[in-house]
């Protein structure tokens, strides 16, 4: 495997966001999370816990009612089952993230 800077290549996009998986082993998964500006995402409540990093941009969040203004470098832990959503996004730069996406075990063999 080849080294990789997350910065560069990021794609420029108007709405939504773009998912790019960049690993999965096992029962976690690592994705790049660019958003569009100003993104209002739908709730999510997801079944595996998931550990966000901003890596460029600003972002508002809201976790179980709590809101979290996000910048470069900050990161936060979501809980299983949480809701959360996407409020708001920077324009320039995009809010570009990193997710860590930590999947329930299978406890069949």
């Amino acid at each position: 495997m080849e080294p990789r800077n997350l910065l560069s290549g990021i794609p420029r996009i108007s709405e939504g966001e773009a998912f790019e998986e960049l690993l999965a082993c096992h029962n976690v998964s690592i994705e790049r999370i660019v958003s569009a500006p100003g993104t209002l995402s739908e709730v999510f409540e997801q079944t595996q816990d998931e550990w966000v990093l901003v890596l460029q941009g600003n972002a508002r969040l809201q976790v179980d009612n709590r809101i979290h203004d996000l910048s470069q470098g900050d990161s936060l832990f979501i809980p299983a089952h949480a809701p959360h959503q996407v409020l708001e996004t920077s324009e320039s730069p995009l809010c570009a993230w990193l997710a860590v996406h930590i999947h329930p075990l299978n406890d069949t063999p």
